[in-house]
């Protein structure tokens, strides 16, 4: 056995083919996903690396302070840099979560949380948490309790008062919430941008439809062409051989050859309506003006006539309907009666041209399927044109008993018009012709036969374009897009009008406190005439108000301490700022001094 033999029965037997490409296509698909998943992966490892640089200079932007800034104690800061670097890889997965590591380290420094050491973290950490989260309402409880922690701890912490609270709220506002909605905008942006390019995606691929769409159309207008003119032909040859099949004086032979031509013209009739079918396509066609008919009904129907077929034209002009209308029914059945081409002599007037195609495709059509569903069988069409409409009616008799058997067996083959035979794609599309010319469609059996008729308006303008299914009027896709700008536009107004309207309610807030502190840190004159010099202190205090004039700083106009004192308080005299003040000053736990001062700014 040579080595070709051995070949052979290895590839038969299913084993390795021996030779230089055994294996290729395995390894060429081998080398491609090898090629494949070294370049996800080298992409999926520089995204990494691009994500941690930019958590590694978010971090350096957060600590620089650090080592600068003395504004909170060593320790915290201390403590703060870990806890940074943590919230710094963390504000990828865990945005929020981030964001309140800056917060804590600055309630822990200070109960008004605004420290400039922990302040640009907070600002970051907020911006990215607006950037990178859908949900706003995690933000806003988180926001909601900070406030309220810082509440509690200026009204337990010594030393600490509302002031303190105004301050962190103050904070909140500008270094968190106001950063946290510039993020929900850039957020609000890339999806508004991210919505433009897949509009301008999908809008490519409904153009792209709308092409295939208008080769569709065209397909099933060519169809509606081969219908209209090889359908009839055929039929009208059929008939044709097989009136020569039967006449006298032909020869067995061309007998036979008359038949298999009836028979041809038959199959290739049949096919033509199966390869119509798969054209066929449902599809609202454009109103464009249809092409003028060279051949009028008449003349269909002597063409028609010459070809053997039993048909007579019963043609009513507008006169005679006029004058039918008057005398009655008596005598509509005399007015314009013959036989094939009687009525061509007085033609019709001429008729807007969508309704002069639409009346000769319903008799073209009604011919059509006479002959081919009923050989042998009188035709009799009757046109009646009024001064508003035209009227048209086809009907054919039963298939005569005495029928030549080559047309007899066509037809029992065929059977009547409609579901038992034929596609029914002509009655179909004779329906939407004339619907869109603005008349009315019938084919219906009668007692011996079949009947078409057709009402078709003269004036009547084409009717619209019935509306797909699911058409809404708007696209999804530009309603996404409207929804994204929408969003953009309300993102830009939270970000304008929430700070504007958090700062006047917190204003408006520190303002009525401001009253009521001054209000509450008013001494009245009686009780100040009371005290005497040398009061202990603990007697003195349950008589003083609740608040102090400022316990931060003292008035402008007051004199120096008296010396060897302890401490000295003011107090208000009138709820107004320019007031004179009480001063109180105190020495080993008793009162040593009290005076009345000024509270005037001394700009000299």
């Amino acid at each position: 056995m040579n080595s070709s033999a051995r070949a052979r029965t290895r590839r038969a037997a299913g084993g390795p083919a021996a030779g230089p490409g055994a294996g290729r296509p395995d390894g060429v698909h081998g080398r491609f996903r090898d090629r494949l998943k070294g370049r996800l992966g080298e992409g999926l490892r520089r995204r990494r690396v691009r994500e941690a640089l930019a958590d590694l200079a978010l971090f350096l932007f957060m600590a620089y302070p650090l080592p600068f800034l003395t504004d909170v104690p060593v320790w915290l800061r201390v403590v703060a840099a870990p806890l940074l670097a943590a919230a710094a890889a963390m504000s990828r997965r865990a945005p929020l979560a981030a964001a309140t590591v800056p917060a804590v380290l600055g309630l822990t420094a200070t109960p008004e949380l605004f420290t400039s050491t922990f302040a640009p973290s907070l600002v970051a950490l907020s911006f990215l948490l607006g950037r990178r989260t859908q949900d706003v309402r995690p933000s806003l409880v988180a926001a909601a309790l900070l406030c309220a922690a810082g509440l509690v701890l200026a009204l337990t912490l010594p030393g600490a008062d509302l002031w303190a609270w105004f301050t962190l709220v103050s904070t909140v506002l500008f270094a968190a919430v106001l950063p946290w909605l510039l993020g929900r905008f850039r957020r609000q942006q890339y999806e508004l941008h991210s919505a433009g390019w897949e509009l301008a995606a999908r809008m490519e691929r409904e153009q792209q439809l709308v092409a295939e769409r208008t080769r569709l159309r065209e397909r099933s207008r060519i169809a509606g062409d081969m219908h209209d003119s090889l359908g009839h032909d055929l039929s009208l040859i059929a008939v044709r051989a097989a009136a020569l099949q039967v006449s006298p004086g032909v020869d067995a032979d061309a007998s036979a050859s008359a038949a298999e031509l009836r028979q041809a013209a038959a199959d290739a009739t049949e096919r033509l309506r199966q390869i119509i079918g798969l054209l066929r396509q449902d599809t609202t066609e454009l109103h464009q003006e249809p092409p003028t008919v060279s051949e009028t009904v008449p003349d269909l129907v002597a063409r028609t006539a010459a070809s053997g077929v039993d048909i007579c034209l019963r043609h009513h002009t507008a006169q005679e309907v006029t004058e039918e209308e008057a005398a009655g029914e008596a005598g509509a059945g005399k007015a314009g009666e013959g036989k094939a081409g009687e009525g061509a002599e007085s033609d019709p007037s001429r008729l807007p041209p969508l309704v002069d195609r639409a009346l000769h495709r319903v008799v073209q059509e009604a011919i059509t399927n006479a002959t081919k569903h009923a050989p042998g069988s009188a035709i009799t069409v009757e046109l009646r044109q009024g001064s508003t409409a035209v009227d048209v009616t086809v009907r054919n008799g039963a298939i005569p008993e005495a029928a030549p058997a080559a047309g007899a067996a066509a037809g029992a083959d065929a059977g009547r018009p409609g579901p038992g035979g034929g596609s029914g794609t002509g009655l179909i599309s004779l329906d939407e012709r004339v619907r869109q010319a603005g008349g009315t469609f019938r084919a219906h059996p009668t007692d011996d036969g079949f009947e078409v008729t057709a009402h078709l308006p003269l004036t009547a303008e084409p009717l619209p374009p019935a509306a797909p299914e699911g058409d809404t009027g708007i696209s999804r896709s530009r309603e996404e897009l409207a929804q994204a700008r929408r969003r953009v536009r309300r993102g830009m107004v939270n970000a304008l009008w929430i700070p504007v309207a958090a700062t006047a309610a917190l204003a408006v807030l520190m303002y009525g406190f401001q009253l009521y502190t001054s209000h509450q840190s008013v001494l009245p004159q009686r009780t100040f005439e009371q005290l005497r010099t040398g009061d202990a202190e603990t007697s003195v205090t349950p008589r003083l108000p609740s608040y102090e004039f400022d316990e931060e700083s003292r008035p402008y106009g007051a004199p120096p301490d008296p010396p060897h004192t302890d401490e000295c308080r003011f107090y208000r005299t009138a709820t107004f700022d320019n007031s004179p003040l009480y001063r109180l000053c105190f020495a080993d736990g008793r009162l040593s001094h009290k005076d009345r001062v000024t509270n005037e700014r001394d700009d000299g």
